[in-house]
Parts: C-alpha cells; structure tokens; sequence
C-alpha cells in the first residue's frame, strides 16, 4: 500500500510547493509509481508539472465531494512515473461546500482509499493555511514533511502547526507522524538562519539535506517542469534528489 505524505505548512513562502513537486519527481527518478495531489487552490503544483491551467476541468474539487474517483482525475506530468490531480479555483470554495457534512475532514481519505495500491507515494501539496484542506491532509496522510525558512516567525509558525497535527492525530489519525524538518532557501552566511536552524534542530528531527536558494530551482516552475527535468546539473537538483533518497532511508517500517 503507498505511503502518503502530506507538505505541509501554514506560512507561504517556504516552499511548500516548490517541495511538493520536486520531491515527487525526485522520487520519481527513483524509479517510485508517484501521485501529486495539488491541494492548493492556487494550483501551482500543478503547472510545475506542466499541466496548463486551462487543461483542468475537474481536479482536487471533484475528489473532495466525491463527484470523481482519483484514478479519473489523475493526469500524465512532465515526467514518468509521476502523475498529478490537479486543482482549480473552485476548490476556494471547498470549505462553505462542506461546512455540514458530518465526514468533511475525512473526505480526501475515503476518497484515496481505492486508490493507494496503485502508487508507491501520494505526495499532497497542501495551501498555506490550516483550515478544512488542509485538515483533510493530514487526516488522510501517514507522513508529514515541514518545509520551513530559517526566519524569524519560522519557530511560532512551526508550533502552530505540531499543535494542528497533535490534534488530529489524537482525533481524527492516530498513526500520523512528522517525518522531518526541511530547512529551504538557507543561506549559511547569514546568522539568523543559522540560529532558527539550530533551534529547530535541537526540538524536531530535521533532515541532513538542505535547499539552498538556487537560480534555476525558482525558473523550472515558469517552464512547467521540476527542476531535474529543468537543469538536472543545478544545485536544487541535486538538493532534492538527495532529499529523495535521506526520505526513502528514513521511512518507518511498515507492519506486516
């Protein structure tokens, strides 16, 4: 059965995103059966991939009110072994859709369920905020990995989101667990960023790779492509291949 994993955090400007794609496609250079879900409403994940906005007529919306099952949805990326269900404004709109259904967090998990013996990971880009999109991640997910930016807010941020996670996990998803930290844009000249990536360090188990600021990591989305399709040679290429593999090495077992 695949493993789902959940990107995750409420700041924008982390890369989210940015790590929801390339992650998926990293895995799937790794020779992993990958499905990205955009979750975000604002449906980048799904243009760096190279789905053209205009070619999505039914996407994450339909999943979540359950008008269309996964294996209709999903499309061919950019690249093999990586397919994508993307997103549209609607899904904006998600939220007063279901505001009185009495399964509202659980509707991206039932709607998976006959889906994940059919992909090694589901990877899902959640928007950047904790409200029902994001509640339907985590109850769906097994794994959470936390982009974050070594910035000032990053700690408040980051506490805000283990106290989400803490509650659907007592709630909602008992097995849910943070896989690891990820520091992105880190400029190791800077003292401020060194010291929030200590911090974190010293409280969250936070992977050796780490994502520099990369020219080439912020053009491959304008192109449509994951930056190992993009520049396979760049710094953020290699950054997110090793954070593929650092990913793969540290999964949990899972029971037999």
């Amino acid at each position: 059965m695949g493993r789902v994993v959940a990107v995750a955090n409420q700041k924008g400007g982390v890369g989210k995103t940015t790590t929801a794609v390339n992650l998926g496609a990293s895995l799937a250079v790794a020779e992993q059966r990958v499905l990205l879900i955009d979750l975000d409403p604002q449906g980048n994940a799904s243009t760096g991939v190279g789905v053209e906005p205009g070619e999505i007529t039914r996407g994450a919306y339909e999943l979540l009110l359950h008008e269309a099952r996964p294996a209709d949805l999903a499309g061919p990326s950019s690249m093999p072994n990586l397919d994508v269900v993307g997103s549209t404004l609607d899904l904006a709109a998600i939220e007063p859709e279901l505001v009185d259904a009495p399964d509202r967090a659980t509707r991206l998990r039932d709607a998976l369920a006959d889906v994940r013996d059919a992909y090694d990971f589901i990877v899902i880009d959640c928007p950047p905020s904790l409200g029902t999109l994001t509640i339907n991640a985590l109850t769906a997910a097994d794994l959470v990995l936390v982009p974050l930016q070594c910035e000032y807010y990053a700690l408040e941020g980051l506490s805000q989101l283990v106290g989400t996670i803490e509650r659907v996990r007592n709630g909602l998803n008992p097995s849910l667990r943070i896989h690891g930290v990820l520091l992105t844009m880190f400029d190791r000249r800077n003292n401020l960023a060194r010291e929030v990536a200590a911090e974190v360090r010293r409280h969250f188990h936070v992977y050796d790779t780490v994502i520099p600021r990369n020219v080439r990591l912020a053009e491959a989305p304008s192109y449509g492509k994951p930056v190992v399709l993009y520049d396979a040679a760049s710094r953020g290429s290699y950054g997110y291949l090793n954070l593929a593999r650092e990913f793969l090495e540290g999964l949990p077992e899972v029971a037999a």
